[in-house]
């Protein structure tokens, strides 16, 4: 994981950001200091746990805890939410500052909730951003091509049992490493990536083969209407190897590989 500290006006919050599941996770207790001015963010942070838990909200639940350097220079262990959770916490807390917090997560790349109402607006804004940066169209057609494909999975995933998250993640590492050799993190690795998704720094020829894997895997997994996990992982290693004999296939004939330390970055995807 890759942790940081970003700052809101003048208040540093910090930061990490989880590789597997390609979110950025941030410091609760950060977030109640700027809020709340309290002098103890910590002990009102546990008391609005504790209301929460009462109440019956799932807001906490969906906090974890992972290591961040503390004031003393020392790793440990801190409460974190990703954006969405945020948004709902911070409506929790009454505080002038709730609004510009808001707008300040939505300035920094969260704009989920408006995207979950209207998914063309984030293709749209995908679009723009490829283009600014001198993705060709048959590139942008391909990506986005793929975001389709990949979107039918994981509608399938979340229908038969598949946990948004941590599983997803495993299944997707799974047909990524069958088809290509190389597990996620290898291939951003390969082409010199930390934070930036692997898809949008994908050669042509890349995409149509996750593609290719992730279409075969969702056919497989509805043949044998796989549930569960375990189920699924089998499908994906089936999906994955389709794709694996036709890369290998095409790179015999050509005698080019597929996999590519090529990345394109782009300066606005870097960040």
């Amino acid at each position: 994981m890759k942790s940081d500290i970003t700052i809101f006006e003048e208040a540093k919050i910090r930061r990490v950001y989880d590789e597997k599941t390609e979110i950025w996770f941030f410091s609760v207790v950060d977030i109640i200091r700027v809020l709340t001015d309290s002098p103890d963010p910590g002990a009102y942070w546990r008391k609005m746990k504790q209301r929460l838990k009462a109440e019956g909200s799932e807001t906490v639940t969906n906090c974890h805890g992972l290591k961040l350097t503390a004031e003393d220079g020392k790793q440990r262990l801190t409460d974190v939410a990703d954006a969405e959770t945020l948004l709902r916490l911070v409506q929790s807390v009454p505080s002038p500052k709730a609004e510009p917090i808001k707008l300040w997560l939505a300035k920094i790349g969260y704009e989920r909730m408006q995207e979950m109402a209207d998914p063309e607006i984030a293709l749209n804004r995908s679009r723009d951003l490829w283009q600014k940066h001198g993705r060709s169209e048959k590139w942008i057609e391909q990506r986005m091509l793929g975001h389709e494909t990949r979107n039918k999975l994981t509608d399938y995933w979340k229908d038969h049992d598949i946990k948004d998250g941590q599983e997803y993640a495993i299944l997707t590492n799974i047909i990524h490493q069958e088809w290509s050799d190389l597990s996620v993190k290898q291939h951003k690795t390969l082409k010199r990536l930390k934070s930036q998704n692997l898809r949008d720094h994908m050669t042509e020829a890349e995409l149509i083969f996750t593609a290719l894997a992730e279409l075969s895997t969702r056919q497989i997994a509805e043949s044998m209407n796989a549930t569960g996990l375990e189920e699924n992982k089998v499908a994906g290693k089936h999906g994955g190897g389709i794709a694996r004999q036709a890369r290998k296939e095409l790179e015999e004939k050509t005698g080019r590989n597929v996999i590519s330390s090529e990345s394109g970055l782009m300066p606005g995807i870097e960040e």
